[in-house]
């Protein structure tokens, strides 16, 4: 999750956009509990810390759990086909369940590629970024071998995406 805000932080900067980027995690290094925040901006960036954002990503359901309710009116909460979707207690919220999980496990074969297949669903749902900005800012990220991996994940995200939205 902190690797996908990096990502949409470098590609925000890569549009001539601002950005900040925070992120806060316990001491596992791979599975617990982690939080990437991303704040785009055309103009200045006076305050750092989202209170009440108009995107939250949530693949497990201790994140969807804690930080749905956070959401702005009018935001989306993109969250993973395999949780149990929360209590819609956030009215004005569009809740957007996607199989993210599922196509970097079967499609993509590899689920460690989950965050990067979430970048291109997000960046589908929202059209933030054009789709070559996206995959730039994923090659400055990725290892140079892991990179057609992570480009394939893109791409089955952005489908992803796209189905969602039609």
């Amino acid at each position: 999750m902190i690797l996908t805000s990096i990502i949409f932080a470098e590609a925000a900067l890569l549009s001539g956009k601002r950005a900040v980027q925070s992120q806060m995690y316990g001491p596992e290094a791979r599975g617990g509990s982690c939080c990437g925040e991303t704040i785009i901006s055309s103009g200045d960036i006076w305050f750092s810390k989202l209170e009440h954002p108009d995107l939250l990503l949530a693949l497990s359901q201790e994140a969807l759990n804690q930080y749905a309710g956070r959401v702005r009116r009018g935001g989306i909460v993109l969250f993973d086909a395999e949780l149990k979707a929360p209590q819609n207690n956030n009215p004005g919220v569009r809740f957007i369940r996607l199989p993210v999980l599922y196509v970097a496990r079967e499609e993509v074969k590899n689920p460690v590629t989950a965050n990067i297949v979430a970048a291109g669903a997000i960046n589908a749902v929202l059209g933030l970024f054009p789709d070559a900005v996206l995959e730039e800012a994923v090659r400055r990220h990725v290892p140079a071998r892991m990179e057609q991996l992570n480009l394939l994940a893109l791409k089955a995200g952005r489908q992803l995406g796209l189905q969602s939205a039609a």
